[in-house]
């Protein structure tokens, strides 16, 4: 039996534990836990302790984001030589046969796995997965798709040593697009196993209005960082591409719009050295484990 690790980054993760760690000690497919907690505000720590004994909780005392606080977790797994992890946002849950279905899929054996995203009603799919998914490419078994959110990863330890650890450049949001960048450029495939299921409680979130410019700078560092982008390719849709929705922005009388993406494009230009080095080590088999 292969063994699975399940990491969970949490913070403030209250309103869910009772839901999503019982539905993975529920599993059939056994998977030990472990919860890398980013500084909680409320007693997540002190309910992860006292009510899930076995469940493994690393304390960090600052918010260290999506990625880094990932990484511990996929450095534990390392180490203690589990053959799987399994990401698993907080605000969510399984179905009991989710991880054995995904284990038991015909994919390739080095691909990322993920299982159908619903919402929090259990009845429909979730919005932004759906939204994913619109262009998946079907064969005989299942869909093949270039990305799908982090909020159920089933991915290999030996695909996590070749492609390596998520990108520091990112604190919160994009750290996954990037890493399904990463995928495509060492043809390591994504594929969604249709009979298995996964419940992602977010429906009654509001959407913001208008442009949401930290969703477009993020966006845009995962432009900026694709490594299937030639340099030339990667600066283009990125500094130069806020470049020119500024200009159409300013044609249209929104100067404050305007501004924003100069703005966003400025605060990619602080960051070339930064980007330049993620670009360099991610194109490189094994970089993160190699200092």
């Amino acid at each position: 039996m292969k063994k699975v690790l399940t990491i969970i980054v949490s913070y403030n993760f209250e309103p869910w534990i009772h839901k999503c760690i019982p539905s993975l000690m529920q599993s059939t497919y056994p998977t030990d836990i472990i919860v890398i907690d980013n500084g909680s505000q409320d007693s997540t720590v002190k309910i992860l302790k006292n009510s899930y004994p076995t469940v493994i909780v690393i304390e960090s005392h600052e918010n260290l984001g999506f990625g880094k606080a990932n990484n511990i977790g996929l450095e534990y797994a390392i180490a203690n030589h589990y053959e799987y992890v399994y990401l698993v946002n907080q605000d969510a849950w399984v179905d009991k046969n989710c991880i054995q279905k995904l284990l038991m899929s015909n994919a390739p054996k080095d691909a990322l796995l993920s299982p159908i995203h619903y919402d929090g009603t259990e009845q429909k799919l979730d919005k932004g997965f759906a939204q994913y998914c619109s262009s998946e490419k079907h064969n005989k078994e299942y869909p093949k798709v270039k990305f799908v959110n982090a909020a159920f990863w089933l991915l290999p330890i030996r695909t996590i040593k070749k492609v390596g650890l998520f990108s520091p450049i990112f604190y919160h949001y994009g750290e996954d697009k990037d890493y399904a960048n990463r995928l495509e450029f060492h043809q390591i495939p994504i594929y969604i196993i249709d009979n298995a299921k996964a419940y992602h409680d977010r429906q009654d979130r509001k959407e913001a209005n208008g442009i949401n410019y930290k969703s477009e700078y993020v966006y845009h560092l995962t432009e900026f960082c694709n490594i299937n982008y030639s340099t030339f390719e990667s600066f283009s849709k990125s500094i130069l591409a806020c470049y020119k929705k500024s200009g159409k922005q300013l044609l249209k009388g929104n100067i404050g719009n305007a501004i924003r993406y100069i703005d966003i494009s400025n605060k990619l230009w602080n960051r070339i050295s930064e980007v330049k080095e993620t670009r360099k080590k991610n194109k490189i088999i094994g970089s993160y484990f190699n200092t």
